[in-house]
């Protein structure tokens, strides 16, 4: 969704199954709507952004001078595996001022650099970069397989705020959330739900994070507790008019408000959107001025069925946002391990 277009119209909602049409018509999954805390350690070191360096020399930035660009991701330093900055750091302070080799994902492809780190007026070795290893937010669960635990949330990757990048995952964790705040969207401003998390109920794991959305396995299948499985629609099964998001927007509370479905889009939409809908429901209007980041992943249930997940909101119109099909979503879990 890197599109100048779509940047103007919508945002991504973010954290403050290889089906044939005909299975995913059949195939039931529990829909959740509570909110989760995700946790992510990223595969490799994402490079957010070329800094200069103020050495005793003047500023410096070995990363441009040796050809690294914002977005690439460093899997290895000196031939040995770095997944956090620390072991960066580690790698450069070994080489004591030498050259090390970068190991370097650009996209698909793999890159090598040579590249010498020079040290900042407080005798620190620094390449020039500011790097993120992982990230922390809130999100809301979309859907669950009772028999296996097999979830997917969000709808959506969670990327880099300012590349842009799938961050590449090494390990996640989901934590049991509440919502403790709202900050009310308004046109030109969407709002966020504040979400508390604490470590000590871990619900379960990420395994994969997609342009789709997360997915992974609950460990803790409390949450599903009293919800009854629905079957899912296959998308030449959805209709505009009239639906249900499910959605957590006050303490653990999980509750269904009304919406409109608006529009839909072919399935080779070139921004990935499957649906366009519209909030109808006037007590979650009067909540939170429609949809709000950290929503994102809330089901979208139209006539008995689980059709889809909301992903975005319009910046112009937090009333209106967008949804992605459910089985674009089902694809990607189908390969949870």
């Amino acid at each position: 969704m890197g599109h100048s277009k779509i940047k103007r119209l919508a945002v991504f909602l973010a954290l403050v199954f290889l089906f044939p049409a005909q299975a995913a018509a059949v195939r039931e999954v529990v829909p959740i709507g509570h909110t989760a805390g995700i946790r992510m350690k990223s595969e490799g070191v994402l490079v957010v952004r070329l800094d200069t360096v103020q050495t005793a020399d003047g500023e410096r930035c070995p990363a441009r001078d040796a050809g690294v660009r914002e977005g690439d991701i460093i899997v290895s330093a000196g031939g040995t595996e770095v997944s956090s900055n620390a072991e960066l750091q580690s790698a450069l302070k070994a080489a004591q001022g030498g050259a090390v080799e970068l190991s370097i994902k650009r996209g698909d492809e793999t890159h090598s650099v040579q590249i010498t780190a020079c040290t900042d007026q407080t005798g620190v070795y620094r390449l020039g970069i500011l790097a993120r290893d992982s990230m922390a937010g809130i999100g809301t669960l979309t859907f669950a397989d009772p028999q296996t635990g097999v979830f997917g949330s969000l709808g959506h990757g969670i990327c880099d705020a300012e590349t842009g990048v799938l961050l590449p995952l090494s390990e996640g964790d989901l934590i049991y959330s509440t919502v403790e705040t709202v900050t009310r969207g308004k046109s030109g401003a969407p709002g966020a739900l504040q979400g508390d998390f604490s470590d000590a109920r871990p619900i379960g794991t990420v395994t994969k994070n997609t342009v789709h959305g997360i997915f992974g396995t609950l460990s803790d299948l409390s949450l599903l507790s009293g919800q009854g499985a629905l079957p899912v629609a296959a998308r030449d099964e959805i209709q505009t008019g009239d639906a249900e998001i499910i959605a957590n927007i006050d303490g653990d509370k999980v509750q269904r408000y009304s919406v409109q479905i608006v529009r839909l889009y072919p399935e080779n939409d070139e921004y990935g959107r499957g649906m366009m809908l519209h909030v109808t429901d006037k007590t979650l209007l009067a909540q939170t001025g429609g949809i709000l980041q950290g929503m994102s992943g809330s089901p979208v249930v139209q006539n008995g069925r689980l059709i889809g997940a909301v992903t975005h909101v319009l910046v112009d119109d937090p009333a209106s946002g967008y949804a992605i099909c459910i089985d674009d979503m089902l694809r990607e879990a189908e390969s949870v391990a």
